[in-house]
């Protein structure tokens, strides 16, 4: 029984004509009827209904067809396990979040093309969700974003964190003189934050709503530097990443809001495909540089 008719059955099957199986695997016609063939010789039974059109698979069929899948899946795996070792060639396609990506992009690319020079990396954006469901798509390897520490991951995909990331409410200098507020003693003032799908935004909302407040949103815009240029022009209060902050040539223009009840953390994940074969380096080498760049920064003494 060889791999190559096992692939044919499983193409007819999922293409639901050997045509279409035959331009999906750069086959001709013949070829797939062939090896159709040869597996049910090999078998000992026919597994496709040639009374319809085009056939489709019988009772026995459709018990083999979910077997052939399971095994095709294990031959993958044994391609990875032995390409483990290689370094990765081809096209690596990584998906980061602005925040993230602000951060560390532009160097990481840059050491992750001196590190691995038969490799060409793509790099999508979107919110962190969009890009969860790009990897389950395999329209990406990875993504890199932000979820809640109870983040749970659809079947097939793998996660790990590499830091959290303290998101703070800020202020035009001087607009919030108190040393505390609640989230109630806010509530009129309203919002500069990102469209909705947003997860800060969404976490925002939810604390609001938990205490029946009205969510204001002053003006929505993508990118942590334009909502601080407006948050400075005193157009609202903004939701920022605490390293993002502090980074900002805007930072002596803002004020941190201490707002008691409402203290969001969010883990940054690398999140990815359970098999990920050679890419798996250029995936551990992404995510050590975001680990590194988001590491708590010692505390600097006072003399």
């Amino acid at each position: 029984m060889k791999i190559d008719d096992i692939s044919a059955f499983v193409a007819v099957v999922r293409n639901q004509s050997v045509s279409a199986a035959a331009e999906a695997l750069g086959l001709t016609q013949s070829a797939i009827t062939r090896r159709l063939q040869n597996l049910e010789q090999d078998l000992g039974v026919e597994l496709l209904d040639r009374s319809v059109k085009p056939p489709r698979p019988n009772a026995m069929g459709r018990l083999v067809f979910d077997q052939c899948g399971k095994v095709l899946l294990e031959v993958e795996r044994l391609r990875d396990l032995v390409q483990e070792g290689a370094a990765p060639t081809g096209v690596f396609r990584i998906g980061v979040i602005q925040t993230i990506g602000d951060v560390v992009l532009l160097d990481t690319l840059q050491r992750l093309n001196a590190a691995f020079a038969g490799l060409q990396t793509e790099v999508a954006s979107g919110w962190g969700a969009q890009l969860v469901e790009r990897v389950v798509a395999g329209q990406i390897d990875a993504a890199v974003a932000l979820f809640p520490a109870t983040k749970a991951l659809p079947d097939g995909l793998a996660g790990r964190t590499l830091g959290s990331i303290e998101l703070v409410v800020v202020a035009a200098k001087g607009a919030m003189p108190k040393r505390s507020y609640r989230l109630r003693d806010i509530d009129d003032i309203g919002w500069v934050l990102n469209p909705d799908g947003c997860g800060f935004r969404a976490g925002l909302a939810r604390a609001l709503a938990q205490q029946g407040l009205n969510f204001k949103i002053n003006l929505e815009t993508f990118g942590a530097d334009l909502q601080m240029g407006l948050v400075a022009n005193g157009v609202g209060l903004g939701l920022i990443p605490r390293p993002i902050l502090e980074r900002s040539a805007l930072r002596a223009k803002l004020d941190i809001v201490n707002v008691a009840d409402f203290r969001p953390v969010l883990d940054i994940w690398m999140i990815q495909q359970q098999q990920a074969g050679p890419v798996q380096h250029a995936i551990d080498f992404f995510a050590d540089a975001v680990a590194v760049a988001f590491a708590p920064q010692p505390s600097k003494k006072v003399r």
